[in-house]
């Protein structure tokens, strides 16, 4: 009765009008289900000696070498020396709709401290949500954006660390399509120890910078701003000094129509107080994407 019905009902409604159900059907639809994929990043550091894996947002490269600096510091008797790591973050992320994300994987890592590269192993895990905590819309206030990451270094033992980091990031869009706009975020990184000797003291990045992005979805973004840095110790004896300096972070992302990212190269340069190089990649690996 079902089917005689619809297909009475099918002669009785004008064709356009028709596909636009469809359309508005196919459109609902889309929306139930959110973006599922994988965030892929690769990245590759070189860091000095004397200091962590500082910087934007990279808390596992962080998590990996404060582990290290609590496990090894005792036996490293002219303190941290120059390091080189290549990190592969996998965080399965769910854009649960356009203001929401909730993410949360693991993160591999293997370094090198002179002797050559140690093996590839899991060395952190992470959770954390980004959020829209008001959307500019064409409006003078611009979109406010709270990201916030809890990740834990593994194995779980002594010497393991936990770092809670938070993003607040104002985005003023120039225009209605929001193609191009400006920027300007602190990030704020804390940073606990399971040990009673070793301390590290909370990271600050204060930033301002802007976007374009051009009609073919190429999108450039670059951040400048100033991180502070608290310092770390070991038994009373510094294993990091604490210092100010600038730090820049460039962008270069290639988007959909739908401002989902298919690809995007990162290059950051911090430094604590010698230059720290950062290059990472990242290939979104979609189960779903609108």
């Amino acid at each position: 009765m079902r089917a005689v019905a619809t297909g009475l009902l099918c002669l009785t409604i004008p064709a356009g009008a028709v596909y636009a159900a469809d359309g508005d059907e196919d459109t609902a639809a889309r929306s139930v289900v959110p973006n599922i994929y994988l965030d892929l990043r690769t990245t590759y550091a070189t860091i000095p000696a004397g200091t962590l894996g500082l910087g934007f947002g990279n808390t596992s490269l962080s998590a990996a070498f404060e582990a290290l600096a609590a496990q090894r510091g005792a036996t490293l008797p002219n303190g941290l020396p120059a390091a080189k790591s290549i990190t592969v973050d996998l965080p399965l992320t769910v854009d649960v709709s356009d203001r929401v994300s909730l993410y949360g994987g693991v993160s591999g890592s293997t370094t090198d401290i002179g002797g050559g590269w140690s093996t590839f192993d899991i060395t952190s895990w992470n959770i954390g949500v980004q959020a829209d905590l008001y959307q500019q819309n064409g409006g003078r206030i611009p979109t406010i954006t709270l990201q916030s990451t809890l990740t834990q270094s593994v194995p779980n033992e002594q010497g393991m660390t936990n770092s809670f980091n938070n993003i607040l990031e104002f985005d003023y869009a120039l225009d209605k399509d929001e193609t191009r706009g400006w920027l300007a975020g602190v990030q704020y990184t804390h940073t606990d120890i399971a040990s009673l000797v070793a301390r590290i003291r909370p990271n600050t990045i204060l930033y301002a910078g802007g976007y374009y992005q051009w009609p073919s979805n190429w999108k450039f973004t670059g951040r400048l701003g100033v991180q502070s840095f608290g310092g770390a110790q070991l038994a009373g004896r510094t294993l990091a000094e604490p210092f100010t300096q600038p730090i820049l972070r460039l962008d270069l992302d290639r988007m959909d129509d739908n401002d989902n990212r298919l690809f995007g190269i990162t290059a950051q340069i911090a430094w604590m107080p010698k230059p720290s190089y950062q290059m990472t990649l990242r290939t979104p690996l979609y189960a779903v994407r609108h």
